[in-house]
């Protein structure tokens, strides 16, 4: 493990980020942002889920439709040269596992690189009821996102049980490393930034402007598209 350790400032690494994106909005550009930077990360993937198997249909709360969220994401990320997106789960038929999407980009990847797939503190902590948890971590790097208030400070605290023997834990139980196969996890702190994309929906259902809460070039679009309501009667920020 020594030598891996070594190695691993040396590799070129990129950050998978994936998610519903139901929509897209700033905290999620932001907070890409701020991982690319602490890990030194080549790029930022965005990989949009297109049947996420952890989240229910909610005909009151609905998902928008794959295609459409991807286009949102390509646009809101199109001015971020070190951002780009992957369609693997859209083009794939069936539930979104994170466990074939690692597999299929890491078998596709040169040996000279190394993915990191982000993921949210609480995300993490249930990742135990994910599909093959234990081969998720074997798969590939991590970088666990933490915010205040309560910002997390060890991994162990928040660590799946059923994959936590399987690591070692170092500089406070801020980064971990897989006994067999090296790879590690990062704890990186990130701005509290107070927008969600249930934020965004909500403000679609009750008429208001989204403004400032997404990226202005799909503004216009998500808030006409009706997928999470009507548009707002009157953007008064249109004329400030």
């Amino acid at each position: 493990m020594t030598s891996r350790m070594e190695q691993s400032d040396h590799e070129r690494r990129i950050g998978l980020f994936g998610g519903t994106f139901n929509p897209i909005h700033l905290g999620h550009l932001r907070a890409a942002l701020e991982v690319l930077e602490a890990l030194g990360l080549e790029e930022i993937v965005f990989i949009p889920s297109s049947i996420p198997p952890h989240k229910n249909q909610d005909c009151d709360d609905p998902i928008a439709p794959a295609e459409k969220r991807l286009d949102w994401v390509i646009r809101a990320i199109a001015p971020h040269k070190n951002f780009r997106v992957d369609r693997i789960e859209i083009d794939r038929e069936g539930p979104s596992y994170l466990v074939d999407t690692l597999k299929t980009i890491r078998d596709r990847q040169t040996d000279d690189v190394t993915p990191v797939f982000i993921v949210g503190e609480d995300a993490f902590a249930e990742m135990g009821d994910w599909r093959a948890t234990k081969e998720l971590f074997s798969l590939v790097d991590f970088a666990v996102m933490t915010r205040p208030p309560g910002q997390l400070a060890n991994l162990e605290e928040r660590f799946p049980a059923i994959a936590k023997s399987a690591f070692v834990f170092e500089d406070g139980g801020r980064r971990a490393w897989h006994k067999e196969r090296g790879h590690r996890i990062d704890l990186v702190p990130i701005t509290a930034i107070d927008i969600s994309s249930s934020l965004v929906r909500d403000a679609c259902r009750s008429h208001r402007s989204i403004r400032f809460l997404v990226p202005e070039s799909i503004r216009e679009e998500i808030e006409s598209s009706g997928e999470y309501g009507p548009p707002p009667e009157n953007d008064r920020s249109a004329n400030n």
